[in-house]
């Protein structure tokens, strides 16, 4: 009886990280083509608060943060409504070395990931700041990783795919002009 208790214990404890992955995913997945413009979805390091805010859901990968970002972005390529502005802590590219092993394989990796992505570096209180403001209306899907390498956090902030930036400022132009979208 007891050898069974302890091989129960350990098939629990190796499926364990599956179960927490297999539910990840499915957070991303149901929830993504949820979310819309001016969502957010934050890849965040171990020590990431919970916040309090109803508007922000909290799911714990028990995985590595590169691997959550390359899925997350993975999605985001391929939906048909959204598309990520990413926003990285500033103090990233400052942190030794010495103080925090790991963070330079870390800035390599990351580079690698967002290759080809414009990533805005916004220190960190001020993109707390304006993540705190956005959960107060707007939906937050946070997603807790492994990683204890301080600074290291993506911020996602979901922005409409098929309608661009261009496309904003040129109808807002012929709004003030008044003068028809039609020509």
């Amino acid at each position: 009886m007891r050898r069974l208790s302890v091989l129960t214990a350990l098939l629990y404890a190796l499926t364990l990280p599956l179960c927490a992955q297999t539910d990840w995913h499915s957070a991303v997945n149901q929830k993504l083509p949820l979310m819309g413009h001016r969502n957010w979805v934050l890849i965040v390091d171990s020590a990431f608060p919970l916040y309090s805010s109803p508007g922000v859901d909290v799911v714990e990968t028990n995985a590595d943060e590169l691997e959550v970002t390359k899925y997350v972005l993975g999605a985001l390529d391929q939906s048909i409504h959204v598309r990520p502005d990413v926003l990285m802590d500033a103090e990233l590219k400052y942190v030794p070395e010495a103080d925090a092993p790991g963070v330079t394989s870390f800035r390599a990796e990351i580079g690698k990931v967002l290759a080809g992505r414009p990533v805005e570096s916004i220190p960190h209180e001020k993109l707390l700041a304006e993540l705190d403001q956005a959960s107060k209306v707007y939906r937050v899907l946070v997603l807790k990783t492994r990683m204890a390498v301080p600074y290291t956090s993506v911020f996602l902030r979901l922005n409409c795919k098929y309608w661009g930036d261009d496309a904003e400022k040129r109808m807002r132009q012929k709004m003030a002009a008044g003068t028809s979208g039609s020509r």
